[in-house]
């Protein structure tokens, strides 16, 4: 069954949907054209789901950070935003993820340093979707729509 993510008001909402591609393969799309190759972890090629769902936290904290910090910065800044924790397979849960964002703040001072952190670590907290959403928990539903 597709999902429907929320949209502006002017926009039609991006349709997401996997389709079986495989034994333990799958394709997941969006109507804008996008594509990833989801599998489980024996599986070459793919991402895990508990993958994305990392890959979308540090995603989306680079979204989230990306103008304060390309305004401080440049334009042209690097940072690597890497996410870790792993799974508790007594609960299939992630008990705990950790980001850590690398950046090169050498040109900055101490002071000038922890203004931007700052900035940083409040931008992602109040813009971040993914994030808010893991920290606040959030009401999952399945139906189904059976042929036959």
């Amino acid at each position: 069954m597709a999902e429907t993510s929320s949209a502006a008001p002017d926009q039609t909402p991006t349709t997401l949907w996997v389709e079986r591609t495989g034994t333990r393969r799958y394709t997941g799309r969006s109507s804008r054209g996008a594509e990833v190759f989801v599998g489980s972890d024996t599986v070459e090629g793919v991402f895990t789901p508990g993958e994305l769902m990392k890959i979308a936290l540090a995603a989306c904290s680079g979204l989230s950070s990306d103008f304060p910090l390309s305004r401080r910065l440049g334009d042209n800044y690097d940072v690597t935003i890497r996410v870790s924790g792993p799974a508790d397979r007594t609960t299939e849960t992630y008990p705990q993820l950790d980001e850590v964002l690398e950046l090169d703040l050498s040109e900055l001072d101490e002071e000038a340093r922890t203004r931007l952190l700052t900035t940083v670590e409040r931008a992602i907290d109040k813009a971040c979707t993914v994030g808010r959403t893991l920290k606040a928990g959030t009401k999952v539903t399945l139906s189904f729509d059976i042929e036959g």
